[in-house]
């Protein structure tokens, strides 16, 4: 790569470090502002799902508005969005306040990261160049979530509004550099009366919204009320798709909707509940039940990290060598292994019978995040890539929506009234089958892109056989089958395709 490109792949590996960092602090932090804000379990949890509501809600949006005014400006604009509202969740004194903020600062990243993203993806060249660029970005992801858990550690126990003033900082230099660093470009040229999908994007953010509702609202809400919300969000649903057959300029290019793009996002949703919802769940264990403070917490998870040093260095050979496919499908069988390991939790676990929970989620983590990032970019057109990004960051946010919210119910319901140590380790552990079911499902869903590439593998081989066959007929002067001139024909295009299955 060039000097400026490994300027450009900086700054935005910086944001997408800030976005971990960002999440991580906060995630350490949610005890200490439950007892200062007097917040609820529900509450507290809405404080993180606001944040991926926002995020996942407009994302598809987001990376759309990039590919139609520019991926540059709107990745500054929004950048000094996120910059403002992070500090201003600072100041909060009620939890309205602080849901508020973080839902605009998740809008925020979800018009930056696709932004972010699609630059990658249009700036280095489809292959080895770009596996590396994402594999970096995806590591330098996980290094601003490792840091999160200290640094929140740290500025929790100070004062936890340093949690939201803190990016303030980093968001500043960002926005410096990236004013320097990334390129200027035409602006996308755009058809006449291409604009864009605001009906798309308001039925898919309110569909989204209702569904992560209805689980939420699952374990304590009337039956009336759960069903009514489940009904509205599957109709929205209908609703948004329908827009999307019919729209001149659509949010979501239906065409684009191939099985090894809708397959990782599928595993991406999976994945990011589990992950999601079992840091929730491990954070409230440690700090509400053990009294762990939360610097000792952040330092207890920070073994997650682990990814943020194989990401970029030993995930790159192994793509080589096995394919995404299977690293994937390893990622996920880690992860359920991870979750499994920690079912058994006890009221007075050493550090030592959690560690191999822990290390093993931070392995699934190098493992499955960079490739899922490759095979949903992976054969797209240039001037689709930022809707590709929203897709795979979209089912991401809205899966650790759907975590957070699924290991919140459980949690609620389980747990007894009491509120004495035992039942809330009751609680602890019944919650902590959300995650394992969901890393269950992804292995499951991962596992058909193992047999999808052995498939066309095949199609490959016999499209070989059957243009050798067509060609000796050919010199022979013997008559072509039409036939088999369409089996040459879709042996040839499987031969084309194979080499970039997932």
């Amino acid at each position: 790569m060039s000097a400026r490109q490994w300027g450009v792949l900086l700054v935005l590996c910086g944001a997408v470090f800030l976005e971990g960092i960002d999440v991580a602090m906060l995630n350490v932090a949610l005890p200490v502002i439950r007892a200062d804000l007097g917040l609820s379990t529900g509450e507290l949890q809405w404080v993180m799902s606001a944040y991926v509501l926002g995020y996942g809600g407009l994302m598809l949006l987001g990376g759309r508005a990039a590919d139609l005014f520019g991926r540059r400006r709107m990745f500054i604009s929004w950048l000094a969005v996120f910059l403002l509202f992070s500090g201003l969740g600072g100041f909060a004194t009620e939890g309205w306040m602080l849901i508020t903020a973080r839902f605009v600062t998740g809008v925020a990243a979800a018009f930056i990261t696709p932004a972010g993203l699609s630059v990658i993806t249009t700036g280095f060249a489809e292959g080895a160049e770009r596996d590396r660029a994402l594999l970096i970005y995806s590591g330098t992801g996980a290094g601003g979530f490792s840091l999160g858990l200290v640094a929140g550690g740290l500025l929790g126990a100070a004062d936890w509004r340093w949690v939201f003033f803190a990016p303030v900082a980093v968001s500043a230099v960002l926005l410096a550099a990236a004013l320097v660093l990334i390129p200027r470009s035409p602006r996308p040229e755009r058809a006449p009366g291409e604009s864009m999908d605001l009906a798309g994007a308001v039925t898919a953010t309110a569909a989204i919204v209702l569904l992560v509702l209805t689980v939420e609202r699952a374990a304590h809400g009337s039956a009336v009320t759960t069903a009514a919300t489940a009904v509205a969000g599957l109709g929205l649903l209908a609703v948004f798709v329908a827009v999307e057959r019919r729209a001149a300029s659509p949010l979501v290019r239906l065409g684009i909707l191939r099985a090894p793009l809708v397959r990782s996002n599928l595993v991406a949703l999976l994945f990011a509940a589990g992950f999601f919802g079992f840091q929730f769940l491990v954070v409230l264990y440690l700090q509400e039940l053990r009294g762990w403070s939360t610097l000792r917490t952040s330092f207890a998870m920070i073994v997650i990290g682990i990814d943020a040093i194989l990401s970029p260095t030993l995930t790159p050979r192994l793509v080589r060598r096995f394919g995404n496919a299977r690293l994937i499908l390893g990622g996920m069988l880690l992860a359920a292994l991870a979750y499994a390991l920690f079912l058994p939790v006890g009221a007075d676990w050493t550090y030592a019978l959690m560690l191999p929970s822990l290390v093993t989620l931070g392995l699934a983590f190098s493992l499955a995040y960079g490739p899922l990032t490759i095979v949903a970019t992976e054969g797209v057109d240039e001037e689709e890539q930022g809707l590709a990004g929203g897709l795979l960051y979209t089912f991401f946010q809205f899966g650790a929506a759907l975590g957070l919210a699924g290991a919140t119910a459980v949690n609620i319901a389980a747990t007894p009234s009491s509120g004495s140590p035992a039942a809330l380790l009751d609680g602890y552990r019944a919650a902590l089958l959300v995650p394992f079911g969901a890393a269950v499902l992804a292995a499951v869903v991962a596992a058909f892109g193992l047999r999808g590439r052995k498939a066309e593998a095949a199609v490959a081989g016999r499209g070989v056989e059957a243009g050798a066959g067509a060609g000796a007929g050919v010199d022979g002067g013997a008559g072509t089958d039409a036939g088999a001139g369409t089996d040459a024909g879709a042996g040839t295009e499987g031969a084309v395709r194979a080499p970039v299955a997932p």
